[in-house]
């Protein structure tokens, strides 16, 4: 049921989900670029304005990394650097990297969507997630309300990423959009079975499901993060309702990035060809 992954180079358990990605040649496996919370790839010395006060490791947070980002202290061309030792390390051991997003949703900004589009290419890498989530979805996200607010605000700035030029002429390929963000956290059975059900009518796009299912073990405990119990509610949803949906007449393909350059180009025959990440 799920057909695509992104890997964390700064994780600390790199090796391990190395060793699951290639294990699943199937999955699609895309780098999720890290720039706040956690340790760099790059020598520190190499990115001094991606760091926190500790010269060492990322900002802590988003809102760290953004107000820097507007107050024009992060360099794109850092961005650039990192964002390539992340994707050449998952390349060096042997994954085949089908797209990049981004930890955070941070290429929400242009001045981080630009360096990682430039990133991409250097490494013929091909797809990017688009992190704009769609109004139909938001709406149905049963989690903070702040957070929805949130959401839409950003969605201003959905036309400068859709008119980036790599993106724009279609070199590098996206979505329509990513649904499910404004249910991170909350998004259980009925809420999956409404944003399935939701999904446009005759519809010839493709669209990204952004999703976190996964064990709450001793493992994750070591890790800072707030979607912790969610994971098995999520994963439970996914084995429930993605397979319920497969069952109906006309249900969405189910993909991945290394697929959706082939899946949108049938698109322009096919009357009826709705796809999920």
């Amino acid at each position: 049921m799920l057909t695509s992954a992104t890997l964390m180079a700064t994780g600390n358990v790199f090796d391990d989900a190395v060793v699951i990605a290639r294990a699943n040649p199937a999955l699609g496996v895309g780098c999720h670029v890290v720039l706040t919370d956690g340790h760099p790839v790059s020598p520190p010395h190499t990115i001094p304005s991606l760091l926190g006060r500790d010269g060492k490791s990322f900002r802590p947070s988003l809102l760290d990394f953004v107000q820097a980002l507007v107050r024009g202290g992060v360099r794109e061309d850092e961005i650039e650097r990192e964002a390539l030792a992340q994707i050449e390390k998952l390349q060096r051991a042997g994954i085949r990297v089908t797209h990049l997003d981004s930890h955070k949703h941070t290429h929400l900004f242009p001045a981080v969507t630009r360096p990682l589009l430039r990133a991409a290419e250097r490494t013929g890498i091909f797809a990017i997630r688009n992190p704009f989530e769609q109004s139909w979805s938001v709406s149905l996200g049963r989690g903070h309300r702040l957070r929805q607010v949130q959401v839409r605000l950003l969605r201003t700035l959905h036309s400068r990423f859709d008119h980036q030029p790599p993106i724009h002429s279609g070199k590098v390929r996206t979505t329509s959009g990513t649904i499910g963000i404004s249910a991170t956290g909350d998004l259980d059975t009925s809420t999956l079975c409404a944003i399935l059900r939701a999904l446009p009518k005759d519809s010839t796009e493709a669209f990204e499901l952004c999703c976190h299912p996964g064990y709450n073990d001793s493992d994750l405990d070591r890790v800072t993060t707030r979607l912790r119990s969610h994971r098995d509610i999520e994963r439970k949803a996914l084995l429930t309702e993605i397979p319920a949906r497969l069952l109906h007449p006309n249900a969405p393909r189910l993909i991945h990035y290394g697929e959706l350059a082939e899946a949108q180009g049938a698109c322009t025959t096919d009357s009826r060809c709705e796809n999920v990440v």
